[in-house]
């Protein structure tokens, strides 16, 4: 994690680690006196709650450390917990405040200065302390907790649906953010793949879990731990591979142990340096059987997808899901995607018609039952592609007077330097990461036609009034097949422009990239007006046709933004050649303003960096952005 102690570190990208992840640090404040118990009665009640006794969790023989998925969750009733989380600016702090609804009436509650840092949730949320069998700690640590974790029902009255975002983001420039505990509702208190694995040595031990004492007092929970046990064992690859399927264990196995059967496929995709398109394989068939991950689901695809791939590590033993939702970027950048985590409910179903044998047997029975769809929410969502209209449209094109998107681009970040690989050696390379995303009030929807025989499409983008209906269409270019290994989708053309200018902002290079297939990728700012919290379109393989479409339609709705990875030779910039000094990394949203906007004026975006040492070997240095320190 980039710290402010770090800023302007230098930083070479090698090809083992195509993909950095990047975080957010921004500075703190003192956290203020929380009020006391009383003072916070007002709002839902939460409970800290284990959904098993015990959990069986794996450490791997080539990859050890053991992720602390204990099963608990943090249950909200009379009352939704909610939070609106924003900052001003990139100059401005993260500000978080509770939202109590009772009824018609809302009351807002600003959270203590400087206790919410970034978007990710809130900072030190529990304490874990881990036992050995002889009563010796050997580990004690806080964890965060991000209300939108993967959730479910704990009564049958409950809402059948959560109206929250699927996760929370952590994009270093996102701006708002929504989260929440539906009423009825519990969220799964485990961090995923943004908390580090421990070194616990096969066997058993108890966990005890618990709310630390600040959150007791400003939110009013009970102080009332949570106990474990632990049941830590050893497992290979190779042994995964003789089962062919989810590893066995307790009654209730950890959300890990769920994805056993396509971790090897996982791992494999994740060492391509090319940027691997985990989590969007063309296997990929249906929003109930497709989520990487579960029993016999779909493998990450085999090969790199320039611009939109995963990260060269997998951090837990788990496979990528595919579209957990658009906070998690899966398969678009830098940021490795959210594990499948079940509803403890529904853990304890699946074992109880195990008959004992675990959620997650060798026959996987219950494999095909886990997934995201009515009633039921496990974070592992691949949302089906929205349909384009029956036929391209007719009559004259008009560009009426109702609401439309505004596109504005994000700074780059996630910046590197590599080098060309086998593919162009003897070069050097500016690796980054951009982002346009939608700050709305109307989502932006572009459909293409293809007339039989040609290889382009007729793109057109359509407007709406505030009741949803078409009321008007204009050409708007095209949409273009790109038929490389790992893309295999349609590209809407002069969506975005990257650019390298010198210090005086001229500009010195630029990406060959200008052609994209749009996807609900980061939730930048939920807090605008008319943000979708469930966008489709969450990943590519739902958003942008086959080879053999005769239309399609891609989206990018209000308050998500779209990420791309530019890692590639021909996308990223060549600076081979370019002398040392300062330059800025230009993200330039529709460049040839093609499509109808709201706003032109705020679609650039400059991020300084510095280049230095020499050809073969050159190094960047990323100051922070204001506030924003992460390269």
């Amino acid at each position: 994690m980039m710290t402010r102690s770090q800023q302007g570190r230098t930083s070479r990208l090698t090809r083992p680690s195509i993909a950095i992840a990047a975080a957010v640090a921004v500075t703190a404040g003192v956290v203020a006196a929380a009020p006391d118990a009383k003072t916070a009665a007002a709002g839902p009640k939460l409970s800290l709650i284990a959904a098993s006794k015990s959990v069986t969790l794996d450490s791997w023989k080539d990859d050890p450390g053991v992720y602390l998925d204990l099963g608990t969750y943090l249950t909200s009733e009379n009352g939704a917990f909610e939070f609106k989380v924003t900052r001003k600016s990139y100059k401005d702090p993260v500000v978080a405040s509770q939202i109590i609804r009772d009824g018609k009436k809302t009351q807002t509650k600003a959270l203590p200065a400087g206790l919410v840092k970034d978007f990710a949730g809130l900072p030190d949320f529990l304490q874990i302390s881990v036992v050995d069998a002889a009563g010796k700690q050997v580990l004690k640590k806080t964890e965060s907790f991000c209300p939108n974790n993967a959730s479910g029902r704990v009564r049958p009255d409950a809402p059948a649906n959560s109206k929250y975002p699927q996760s929370c983001p952590v994009n270093p420039f996102t701006l708002g953010s929504v989260w929440g505990v539906e009423n009825g509702w519990a969220a799964n208190t485990y961090a995923g793949y943004y908390s580090e694995p421990v070194q616990l040595a096969v066997g058993t031990y108890t966990a005890k879990v618990s709310v630390t004492k600040k959150y007791r007092d400003l939110f009013g929970i009970e102080n009332k731990p949570q106990s474990v046990k632990v049941v830590v064992r050893e497992q290979s690859w190779e042994e995964e591979g003789e089962e062919g399927g989810g590893s066995g264990g307790g009654a209730s196995a950890s959300a890990a142990d769920a994805a056993a059967g396509s971790r090897a496929a996982a791992k494999s995709a994740s060492k391509s340096a090319h940027g691997a398109h985990a989590g969007h394989g063309a296997a990929a068939e249906s929003a109930q059987d497709a989520h990487a991950g579960h029993g016999t689901a779909a493998a990450p695809a085999p090969s790199g997808h320039a611009g939109h791939g995963a990260p060269a590590r997998t951090e837990a033993p788990a496979a990528a899901t595919s579209g957990a939702g658009a906070t998690y970027n899966v398969g678009h950048g830098p940021y490795p995607p959210a594990p499948p985590a079940l509803p403890w409910a529904l853990k304890k179903q699946a074992a109880e018609k195990q008959g004992g044998k675990g959620a997650f047997g060798a026959q996987g029975s219950s494999a095909a039952r886990i997934g995201d769809r009515a009633g039921q929410t496990d974070g592992s969502r691949q949302a089906p592609g929205v349909r384009p209209n029956a036929k391209r449209p007719t009559g004259k094109a008009t560009v009426p007077d109702v609401p439309k998107p505004d596109l504005r681009s994000l700074p780059a970040y996630g910046i590197t330097v590599s080098d060309g690989y086998e593919d162009v050696p003897g070069k050097d390379y500016l690796a980054f990461s951009a982002n346009v995303w939608n700050a709305g009030p109307a989502k932006l929807v572009v459909d293409g036609f293809r007339s039989p025989g040609k290889e382009l499409m007729d793109a057109y983008q359509y407007f709406y009034d505030a009741k949803g209906k078409q009321v008007g269409y204009t050409p708007t270019g095209t949409m273009e097949w790109d038929p490389r290994p790992g893309h295999e989708h349609w590209h809407f053309t002069d969506f975005a422009s990257y650019r390298l200018l010198k210090a005086d902002k001229k500009e010195t290079v630029r990406s060959g990239k200008e052609a994209f297939c749009l996807a609900n990728t980061d939730a930048v700012d939920y807090t605008v007006k008319n943000a979708n919290w469930h966008p489709d379109n969450t990943d590519l393989s739902t958003a942008c046709g086959q080879e053999n479409s005769i239309s399609v339609r891609e989206v990018l709705d209000v308050g998500s933004g779209d990420t791309y990875t530019q890692d590639l030779p021909g996308q990223s910039f060549d600076i081979t050649g370019l002398p040392n000094g300062t330059y800025y990394i230009q993200v330039l949203a529709n460049p040839e303003n093609q499509l109808k906007e709201t706003d032109y004026s705020n679609n650039s975006a400059l991020r300084k960096v510095v280049l230095g040492g020499k050809k073969g070997a050159r190094t960047v240095k990323v100051p922070a952005h204001h506030l924003v320190d992460a390269n």
